[in-house]
């Protein structure tokens, strides 16, 4: 019996711990197969990651130590993390929903970002100023280009190419201001090795009105090759407009484009008054002109030094002469509406010269005398000496008598000149003296103490004339 209750009581006690280990067993199995089932789906996610890119491959830090983060470390990578949700709202990256809450290899990722401090998107970038700032300065620097005009390097430019001589350009062309040459050669200098300096004068010439170019165009220099062929026109014959648009025809090559046939007859007359055709000859000058003469030395003399002698004989007659004088004035501002002398000065573009009143012109370098009557004195003007053509206008008439001469118009429609002053006056070279007279013929160059013009008749007008003479004359 009391092995029975022995071995009764033995199986009662060993019960109750073998159930203990077998529970204890199986708890320990139960943790194993969890951690193995947690490691294999680590595993599992970390090959899919690797597979679909969307996780970029990050170095690994040397430091097996993880520490606590500070407060504005959390504060930073709070920020980080709203700035990546607020891109994953906007634009959804590949391989990731906008639901999806990040894996723990993105947590550390962010955890380490307040390394690179991320810019506040609303802030505007600095560079967009800049940028903005660096485009409107052209726009600034063409409104103020200096003293250079767009028209002034146009005209650089052009008389360049017809000249290829800085010095001509500087003594030829007139520029909106006067320049010196050292001026003229730093622009054209500029103009072909300054980048910016040529960019922006390009911009300016393009932007020229169509009828200012053809004006610059019409103001070009002539080159050598021009002035050859019109050199060849002789100065004896009567060349008409058609002979220089004929000359256009044959050399289009050699004449520049903006070039008509006015221009062409302009610039022989112009080459015929300084004797630079090529059937003219330079005539040496007198030598008697070098020493000085009389009458020069009367007229540098000074009145008002001299002793003032009264004189009741010479009185007198400066009074008739006076009231002669102031007759004529009155008579000549009584037909002041019907003819007169029209002084016009020549700059670049001059008008034409003739119109229906206009009998004949004499031109100089720097004016003209639209000869508006029958006949003109002309010499050199003082305050009590007032004549038709002042020849002071032109240039020094120091040399000049108050009256030098008179240009008439016959009834036949020719053309005479009287020398009544004490210099000679040559026509085409030919000297007339004082008491003479000479018949003035179309182009013919009159010259009067070193001042040099070209007389010009307008042949319409004239014709009419000789016809209204022709019809009295039977009569």
């Amino acid at each position: 019996m009391t092995r029975g209750t022995g071995g009764t009581a033995q199986r009662g006690r060993s019960g109750p711990d073998s159930q203990g280990l077998l529970d204890s067993s199986l708890m320990a199995s139960g943790t194993a197969s969890r951690s193995e089932d947690e490691e294999s789906l680590a595993g599992q996610k970390r090959a899919s990651s690797q597979a679909l890119g969307t996780i970029p491959k990050r170095r690994s830090s040397s430091r097996f130590i993880k520490r606590k983060k500070f407060d504005d470390e959390l504060v930073e990578s709070s920020l980080a993390k709203s700035s990546t949700r607020a891109k994953g709202a906007s634009g959804v990256e590949p391989g990731r929903c906008s639901g999806s809450e990040p894996s723990s290899s993105e947590k550390k990722k962010v955890s380490k970002a307040p390394s690179t401090p991320v810019p506040p998107s609303p802030a505007p970038a600095p560079g967009l100023t800049k940028r903005v700032k660096k485009s409107k300065q052209p726009l600034q620097v063409t409104k103020d280009l200096g003293r250079w005009k767009p028209a002034d390097d146009l005209l650089l430019i052009n008389a360049v190419l017809q000249t290829n001589d800085l010095t001509s350009v500087h003594l030829g062309v007139k520029f909106s201001c006067r320049f010196t040459l050292r001026e003229v050669q730093e622009r054209w200098y500029a103009l072909l090795y300054d980048p910016v300096i040529s960019k922006l004068a390009c911009q300016a010439m393009r932007q020229l009105h169509p009828e200012a170019i053809a004006a610059i165009q019409s103001k070009a220099l002539f080159s050598k090759a021009e002035e050859q062929l019109l050199s060849k026109v002789g100065s004896t014959s009567q060349p008409t407009l058609e002979t220089f648009q004929d000359l256009l025809h044959r050399h289009p090559d050699a004449f520049y484009l903006a070039r008509t046939a006015k221009a062409l007859q302009a610039h022989w007359q112009l080459m015929k008054q300084y004797y630079l055709l090529e059937d003219q000859t330079v005539q040496p000058l007198p030598k008697g002109d070098q020493v000085l003469n009389f009458s020069d030395a009367e007229d540098l003399i000074d009145d008002s030094k001299l002793k003032d002698m009264r004189d009741e004989v010479l009185e007198h007659e400066l009074m008739v002469a006076d009231r002669r004088q102031k007759r004529e004035i009155r008579q000549l501002e009584q037909e002041l509406h019907k003819w007169q002398v029209l002084v016009d000065s020549i700059t670049g573009m001059s008008s034409p010269d003739f119109d229906n009143q206009t009998l004949a012109v004499l031109r100089g370098r720097m004016v003209r005398y639209l000869m508006r009557s029958r006949e003109i004195t002309l010499g050199r003007a003082t305050k009590d000496n007032q004549i038709d053509v002042d020849l002071s206008l032109e240039g020094p008439a120091w040399k000049i008598s108050r009256k030098q001469g008179v240009i008439k118009l016959k009834n036949n429609g020719d053309f005479f000149i009287a020398n009544e002053g004490r210099r000679p006056i040559y026509i085409d070279g030919r000297p007339v003296l004082c008491g003479s007279k000479w018949r003035l013929s179309n182009n013919s160059v009159v010259e009067i103490a070193s001042l040099r013009f070209v007389f010009l008749i307008n042949q319409d007008l004239i014709a009419l004339i000789r016809a209204e003479a022709a019809k009295i004359t039977p009569q």
